[in-house]
């Protein structure tokens, strides 16, 4: 059997300015795959050399000041990654904002899996033009995962996924109902892709009450632990049974000039 793999994800709100955060975790943790969103900054000016001196391989594409993902792989954990198993755009969709990234990583002596990188978009508000486009990125997301499924049913979907899956994981589903981020809509269309056959990895083991994954900066939210969970590991049927812990890790949000987010955490054999 081999060794587990632990994946992250982390939405860093910047990467130029937490760059140093993330290294300094990297160092601390050791973990094998780490998913990255709103980076923030153009493929030139990509820090991929950093990571690289701490043995991590990157796949990346971004923007000037907006979105952008990544995924950093250990590279003595991995095979090398080959091209064709790479995908910086949503098949089917022309989409300037980066937003998306796809790659089939092999573990050596392990099973290939898939991790598909997604910044689903914010939306604005319930009914405005963004929030409709949130909802044709989601129909969009749907399509293209069900067709990788097909091809490699070990998948995982991590994430910045910009809703809270249930009020469980908001610190007053009263005061937030209707509002974006828990709203029906958003919520029908993540349960629209998880019945392609996935888990919520956290919730498949028990957690502590009032544990979420973003805080607001404006209402001083983590001090009051007022937040939303909208930070998901979607792990698929195949890869389920092979799942042995799921976490969030708080302590980056605790860091002086800390992302909005914490990271979250999915380990599996």
């Amino acid at each position: 059997m081999s060794e587990p793999i632990t994946l992250a994800s982390w939405n860093v709100n910047s990467l130029n300015v937490r760059k140093d955060q993330v290294l300094d975790l990297l160092r601390e943790t050791g973990w094998d795959v780490l998913a990255l969103q709103e980076t923030k900054m153009t493929d030139a000016v990509f820090p991929a050399s950093d990571f690289e001196r701490l043995g991590y391989g990157v796949r990346f594409t971004g923007e000037r000041a907006y979105n952008g993902v990544a995924v950093l792989f250990r590279k003595d954990r991995f095979e090398e990654v080959r091209p064709e198993d790479v995908l910086l755009e949503m098949p089917g969709r022309t989409d300037p904002q980066r937003r998306f990234l796809a790659l089939t990583l092999r573990p050596k002596g392990g099973e290939a899996f898939r991790v598909v990188d997604v910044y689903v978009p914010n939306g604005s508000a319930p009914g405005s033009r963004k929030f409709l486009h949130k909802m044709d990125w989601l129909s969009d997301l749907q399509i293209a995962v069900a067709k990788m499924l097909e091809t490699t049913p070990r998948l995982i979907v991590a994430g910045d996924f910009n809703i809270a899956p249930e009020d469980a994981d908001v610190w007053d589903p009263a005061v937030w109902r209707g509002n974006l981020l828990v709203s029906a809509p958003e919520r029908r269309a993540l349960r629209r892709l998880m019945t392609l056959g996935f888990s919520d990895a956290y919730r498949i083991f028990p957690q502590a009450p009032k544990t979420y994954s973003w805080w607001d900066y404006r209402s001083r939210g983590y001090e009051k632990n007022e937040g939303l969970r909208i930070d998901l590991t979607l792990v698929s049927d195949a890869l389920r049974p092979d799942v042995t812990a799921a976490a969030i890790v708080e302590g980056p949000r605790a860091l002086p000039q800390p992302s909005d987010h914490a990271p979250v955490t999915v380990t599996f054999r």
